[in-house]
């Protein structure tokens, strides 16, 4: 019988095979559980040596570890530094030759290694369950263990069919791994693992926590591209070594391009590049000095290096899950990094459009379907790309075509192949294949989208949320800490934060609190783009529909562009003055603070928008600017300026009388406007630009008498 573990014997077996004095929290109590014949599902932060577990549990069990891992990359790395300890590890995936599979399957039914490292796709294969079969499996490890949660971020379906793999080795332990785990996500993994006290014991659960707060988190606002590149280009120089998220292949290329084009060479990673060319990348930014890689999330996992200092979210990602992984990836032993997200809402389609496609509608679900069975009535066995069986089934979103076909697949209506490189699928109709087999699968999708939908929801909540941003990313996680001043977000004391803020000047004042007003004006009812037209005082079918040109506030920032009005809006809302719905339709209202700012009642600090001036108009070379326009103040005669200067007063008198600011009444170029033109009814009044309808009849008679004194 095999003596207990001790403290001591298992120390000195990690300081033989890992060269490490002492163990990280959760790892000892890990290990000790899985070798004692426990199942556990461990929850560590990203970085915290969560590999350790399975890597020295592995040496010390008879017998092979099978480890589930969803990337390539990740497996030739953690095998090249297994081996490298002198551990015999070994992976198989489809970036081997059929010569090389079938040596390392006969080495695997010889029990030559310790951890072979497979995706959840290889559990398909016929040759290698039978090459599991015939030797001695002690430890099944899921890496990455919420992908077989539909409650979790990054589901994927391959993940379902572990459950059954588990029952083909009842004695063998399984320990299911992860950074990113809600509460509901663990209680699934158990569940989908059939470890649910019923098939197998109930499993342990050990849950080290989630803070980082050698992590600082910030969000910048970017109206443009340019502040995206300007933000990326000033953490670059200032922290070196780091990855650059985006959520496309295409987007990761140009962000690459414009980063070459301000002299920084970045290293490029997606899954559209070929095994050796990702490879090739891995390894350049293990072994470069300062290396920078921009790239999609496929980017990342398992990546080891001390000196990660910066991750930027060029896009926003999906969930508070993957955001927190990601950033994760930085500051892994324990050194201070900088985590930025540079957010625009038009990034929100692109997740949109990921979440249309993971959660396909029922629709697309009976032309995919009526398209396969078209084809393979027809031919038996079909091969198509991806692009292909869209196109075939009239569907829109392409990413719909692998959903549908993993539901029909686990359904039993289909048998698929994945055929490497080019996104093409091999299918197949099974014998007397039934679409109601999918019936159970539909009635769970809706609740699925509305899950995934919140994730998204949560994570632009998390954009928008005026407190500590360590606080929301560990409630979420179901862990309480005392709230505070954590010192580690941009919302707690940003480094240097003081001394870009100022109070607004005079002219700055005004633009606020037109902006503010105009908000106010529009009631909650409509997005920052929305506004920012208003204000700049175009025309469109909208506009009118709604009435909104005739609104005070109308045209009040003409001279602006509507980017640097998004700009200004976003400023605002990062001041705490607006909030915006955690919905989709982003709309925008004032809050508590923003009206006591509207009415100046309370002091504030801004760092404001950098695209315009200092006093808060558009650089020059705008559109106000090449038309050339001289004001209308310069066209009036003396006695043009002594009307002025009357409606000045009057309108001071009834802002003041009203309790709004002056320029809700008659702003500066109106009152001009009406010098210059002299209206003398209420018909030429209404010409007048800024005057509207609602205007001319609130205040047209005393601005028409004021008028008169000076015809």
């Amino acid at each position: 019988m095999q003596e207990p573990w001790t403290t001591e014997k298992l120390t000195a077996a990690l300081r033989q095979h890992f060269g490490h004095a002492a163990f990280r929290e959760g790892q000892l109590e890990t290990i000790r559980q899985v070798l004692a014949g426990d199942d556990v599902v461990l929850v560590m932060p990203t970085g915290s040596g969560k590999s350790l577990c399975y890597q020295l549990t592995a040496v010390l069990m008879p017998g092979v570890t099978i480890v589930v891992s969803p990337l390539i990359a990740l497996m030739k790395d953690q095998v090249d530094g297994l081996e490298s300890k002198g551990i015999a590890a070994t992976f198989i995936n489809s970036s081997l030759t059929a010569g090389e599979m079938m040596q390392r399957l006969n080495s695997v039914r010889s029990g030559r290694f310790k951890l072979v490292y497979v995706a959840p796709e290889r559990f398909r294969n016929q040759r290698f369950r039978e090459a599991l079969q015939a030797c001695e499996l002690s430890l099944l490890t899921i890496d990455e263990a919420h992908c077989i949660s539909q409650w979790g971020h990054d589901f994927r379906p391959d993940y379902l069919n572990l459950k059954s793999v588990a029952g083909e080795f009842p004695a063998a332990r399984i320990l299911a791994v992860t950074a990113t785990a809600t509460p509901a996500v663990r209680d699934d993994i158990t569940v989908q693992l059939g470890m649910d006290g019923i098939v197998r014991p109930a499993p342990a659960v050990i849950v080290t926590g989630f803070a980082r707060p050698n992590l600082y988190l910030k969000v910048s606002r970017c109206a443009t591209h340019k502040q995206k590149l300007a933000r990326l280009n000033a953490v670059v120089k200032e922290y070196g070594c780091g990855i650059v998220y985006c959520a496309t292949r295409k987007m990761v290329e140009r962000v690459a391009s414009m980063l070459a084009e301000s002299g920084v060479k970045a290293l490029i990673y997606h899954g559209a590049m070929t095994d050796s060319n990702r490879s090739e990348a891995q390894n350049r930014f293990m072994t470069e000095p300062s290396p920078v890689v921009v790239a999609t999330n496929a980017f990342g996992m398992g990546v080891d290096r001390g000196d990660l200092n910066f991750v930027v979210h060029w896009d926003i990602p999906g969930s508070l899950e993957a955001y927190y992984q990601e950033v994760g990836r930085a500051g892994r032993q324990g050194q201070p990094a900088w985590c930025e997200l540079l957010f625009n809402y038009a990034d929100v389609r692109t997740q949109q459009f990921f979440l249309d496609g993971a959660n396909p509608s029922e629709s697309d679900i009976h032309q995919l379907w009526q398209a396969i069975q078209r084809s393979c009535m027809a031919q038996g066995e079909v091969t198509c790309t991806q692009q292909e069986w869209a196109g075939q089934a009239d569907i829109k979103n392409t990413m719909s075509v692998g959903s549908v076909m993993a539901m029909m697949e686990r359904a039993g209506l289909i048998e698929r192949e994945i055929q490497p490189g080019n996104r093409s699928f091999t299918v197949r109709l099974t014998p007397d294949a039934d679409f109601a087999g999918l019936a159970h699968q539909l009635q769970g999708m809706e609740k699925k989208r509305e899950r995934d939908q919140h994730k998204l929801t949560l994570l632009l909540r998390f954009v928008d949320s005026m407190s500590c941003r360590h606080a929301f990313v560990l409630d979420y996680f179901g862990e309480r800490i005392e709230r505070g001043g954590c010192g580690g977000c941009d919302r707690c004391g940003e480094p240097g934060s003081q001394s870009s803020a100022k109070p607004p000047t005079e002219e700055q004042w005004i633009v606020v609190q037109k902006a503010l007003s105009c908000v106010a004006r529009m009631g909650g009812r409509f997005g920052a783009r929305r506004v920012a037209a208003v204000l700049r005082g175009e025309k469109d079918e909208a506009i009118e529909r709604h009435q909104l040109h005739e609104l005070s506030t109308y045209a009040l920032l003409a001279d602006w562009q509507v980017k640097d009005l998004m700009a200004l809006l976003a400023m605002l809302q990062g001041a705490g003055c607006l909030e915006q719905t955690a919905d989709l339709y982003r709309m925008i209202s004032l809050t508590s603070k923003g009206r006591e700012v509207m009415y100046r009642r309370v002091d504030i600090k801004l760092c404001w928008p950098a695209e315009t001036t200092g006093g808060g108009r558009p650089r020059a070379g705008g559109k106000a600017a090449r038309q050339g326009s001289a004001p209308a103040a310069a066209q009036l005669t003396a006695g043009g300026e002594a009307l002025c200067e009357q409606l000045r007063d009057w309108t001071r008198g009834k802002a003041a009388a009203l309790g709004v600011p002056a320029f809700h009444v008659l702003n500066r170029k109106t009152i001009e406007a009406i010098a210059a033109a002299r209206p003398e009814d209420f018909s030429a009044l209404q010409e007048v630009k800024g005057m509207g309808p609602v205007k001319v009849q609130r205040f047209g008679r005393a601005i028409l008498d004021i008028v008169a004194k000076h015809n």
